[in-house]
């Protein structure tokens, strides 16, 4: 060992011995600085080293003739304080201060010491890596467990929605009524597949002299709110109906009647009542989209009325006139919500598309025409929004 460095390393053991530094933190130093100190004194540099002890502190300087690199302090065994350039410092915690020292500490004996101390360092943190892979596979494992059961929990949770959902579908859309000589069907597309409520909603039972009645109701807003309002048209439409209110003035007595317990509900309507005998069937119209007509073989077509009537809750409600016509057997009557002609979000394109593929689909069996118009009109959805189709079909009597 070169005369300078034996020098350096015994002012380095001397000067941690007086301030009390532990012999693994010593050993770090010393070989830190002999690393650095070694190559400069072999290429005829001169390394100064400089130690200030305080109060259980002590500070070591070693300055060189050239610039050590922030990548070059990092690889120390003992890292001194950050920054570029040819000095570098540590400040070590001592146990105790004045503490006499050898004037002459032997360089094999102090060798030995640290890096018995070392050793038992490494032997310590090895336990201690030991013993936290531990604790980190018994976390694991107790956050495994917890993840599957919250997977069970949340699984348990989506058939319970999926349940209470369907029970709602049932309550909210009822099934098609019973009605010999006509056959019926619907499909309801909501805008969240997760969630049964909405504005659009329907309602159709048989009357006392065999007519069947359609209410189809698309209420303003969106979520329980609007379902709320639309329940509440489709309630007292089928209300006043049942009473024997006449046909053309359901819209706007319903209207009235409403304005006081829902002043803010506002709603477009469409009725429909055929008489299963002969055909003949009334549509009322309040602000709704128009029923398209599907003949055996005429082209599909609107059947808008003759003055636009308003729905529940706008100014001047009802449908000012009536659209009748007769249905021979096969014929078909479409009524929809707008969300099925508003997914491109131009209602006239919507409508074009609409009646072409009814009239595709004129021999399609009822009770697939329904799902079958919603899948072919929904293939580009620029506008979400829920979408309720209905068909009515004469068919012969037994």
């Amino acid at each position: 060992m070169r005369p300078d460095l034996a020098r350096i390393r015994r002012r380095l053991r001397t000067a941690c011995t007086r301030a009390g530094v532990s012999a693994d933190d010593r050993g770090r130093l010393v070989l830190a600085v002999t690393l650095l100190a070694e190559p400069a004194l072999t290429a005829g540099e001169t390394v100064d080293v400089a130690t200030a002890a305080s109060d259980r502190r002590l500070a070591v300087t070693v300055r060189l003739a050239h610039a050590v690199s922030q990548g070059s302090r990092d690889a120390l065994p003992l890292l001194p304080e950050r920054g570029d350039g040819d000095t570098l410092t540590w400040h070590l915690t001592g146990g105790r201060t004045g503490a006499p020292a050898d004037p002459e500490p032997d360089d094999d004996w102090a060798t030995r010491e640290e890096m018995l101390a070392l050793v038992a360092r490494a032997d310590t943190l090895a336990h201690e890596q030991r013993d936290l892979k531990h604790e980190l596979a018994e976390t694991n494992s107790g956050v495994l467990a917890m993840y599957v059961e919250l997977e069970q929990r949340d699984e348990q949770l989506r058939r319970a929605h999926a349940a209470i959902f369907r029970e709602l579908e049932d309550a909210l859309r009822p099934r098609p009524p019973a009605v010999p000589g006509l056959e019926l069907a619907v499909h309801y597309s909501p805008t969240d597949q997760d969630s049964p409520t909405g504005g659009d909603l329907y309602d159709w039972f048989v009357l006392p002299d065999g007519q069947l009645h359609v209410t189809l109701v698309d209420a303003v807003g969106h979520g329980v709110t609007s379902t709320r309002h639309a329940l509440t048209v489709t309630h007292a439409i089928r209300t006043l109906a049942l009473e024997g209110h006449p046909f053309p003035d359901l819209i706007a007595h319903a209207s009235r009647t409403l304005a006081a317990i829902e002043p803010g509900l506002m709603a477009t309507v469409l009725l429909a009542r055929t008489d299963p005998a002969t055909g003949h069937t009334r549509f009322a119209n309040g602000g709704h989209p128009e029923p398209v007509l599907v003949t055996a073989t005429d082209p599909a077509r609107l059947l808008p009325p003759p003055v636009p009537g308003r729905g529940v809750g706008f100014p001047d409600p009802g449908s000012s006139e009536l659209v009748e016509v007769e249905l021979a057997e096969g014929d078909t009557v479409l009524l929809y919500t707008d969300g099925l002609v508003e997914s491109r979000k131009d209602i006239d394109e919507g409508q074009h598309r609409l009646l072409a593929l009814a009239a595709a689909e004129r021999t399609r069996p009822v009770p697939g025409l329904p799902r079958e118009l919603v899948t072919r009109m929904h293939d580009v959805v620029l506008h979400a929004d829920d979408t309720v189709v209905l068909a009515v079909r004469r068919t012969p009597r037994p």
